[in-house]
């Protein structure tokens, strides 16, 4: 369920501000919304792992702090990060 190593570095590049900032704001919440994105797509297959659901709630839960964070300190990064990666509709 973890992303690869490659996948990581991608994500850092694409949203810090260089190849090792993985601690910024906008890293950790794409970060998140990947490993999310990848557990929903394991609970199609098996509807019964309630282990692994209650780690998917706990990333979200996780992202979604890490979002009232950035929309209380800095809206139009908040508002870019959540265009970029497609999380309001």
């Amino acid at each position: 369920m973890a992303l690869t190593k490659e996948k990581k570095e991608e994500l850092v590049k694409k949203f810090g501000k260089d190849s090792k900032d993985t601690g910024s704001i906008e890293v950790q919440i794409a970060i998140l919304t990947e490993e999310i994105n990848t557990l929903t797509e394991h609970f199609k297959e098996h509807k019964h792992d309630h282990h692994s659901k209650r780690g998917l709630l706990r990333k979200v839960g996780q992202r979604r702090s890490l979002l009232n964070y950035l929309i209380k300190n800095d809206v139009t990064r908040y508002r870019a990060i959540v265009k970029e990666l497609g999380l309001r509709k």
